[in-house]
């Protein structure tokens, strides 16, 4: 079976990441009202922006969650996430973002990443994107929805350790996955392996971003 979904969805409408059916917003609420944790660490106050011209991912899964962290001035909160895992993964023209504001004198400061440029492609092991706001044309391949986190075995599995995520909450997987155009916000990124080629890494005063 093969699914094709295009334009972006937003947490803010409460959709869920990369899914091709509005039945599974439903869903992803409740995970988030169980109180599923992503991210096996808390993470910083500013999310970061990624884009790529192309992610070819085998063996996907995903499934709703909350990051813990603080924000840049030192107070708890959370974030609703969608955890996106794929088994293996290649990014074509990957660039990667974040701006620290109020920085004394500069102002803002930016940060860029671009990687995976000139015909080499990114690769990644159990990839893991604890994503907030995604746009993409996105095909998946044998994909089930609605399946229970726990029992999503076409991915890597769940993070696990402190993760803390509901075993029994809405996820969704698929053999494989292809996603164009991609533009994304993030809260935390994991990988077993992450080989970034043509790495190149700049700064810039103001707010200089992906996308």
């Amino acid at each position: 079976m093969e699914s094709q979904v295009r334009g972006g969805t937003r947490w803010k409408r409460f959709a869920v990441v990369m899914v091709p059916s509005v039945a599974a917003t439903a869903a992803i609420g409740v995970a988030l009202a169980q109180g599923a944790l992503a991210a096996s660490f808390s993470v910083s106050g500013q999310s970061f922006k990624v884009t790529a011209d192309r992610l070819d991912g085998t063996g996907f899964s995903q499934y709703g969650a909350l990051d813990e962290g603080y924000t840049l001035k030192g107070e708890k909160t959370i974030h609703p996430v969608a955890v996106s895992a794929f088994k293996n993964a290649e990014i074509s023209n990957m660039c990667q973002s974040v701006v620290t504001p109020n920085v004394p004198i500069l102002g803002s400061v930016s940060l860029k990443l671009t990687a995976g440029t000139g015909g080499k492609k990114v690769e990644a092991e159990n990839l893991y994107i604890d994503v907030e706001d995604l746009s993409a044309d996105a095909t998946f391949r044998g994909i089930d929805i609605g399946v229970a986190a726990k029992d999503a075995n076409k991915g890597p599995g769940m993070k696990g350790g402190k993760e803390q995520a509901n075993p029994y909450g809405f996820a969704q997987q698929a053999d494989s996955a292809t996603l164009t155009d991609v533009k994304q916000t993030a809260w935390a990124t994991t990988a077993g392996t992450f080989k970034l080629s043509n790495l190149k890494m700049s700064l810039h005063k103001g707010v200089v971003e992906c996308y």
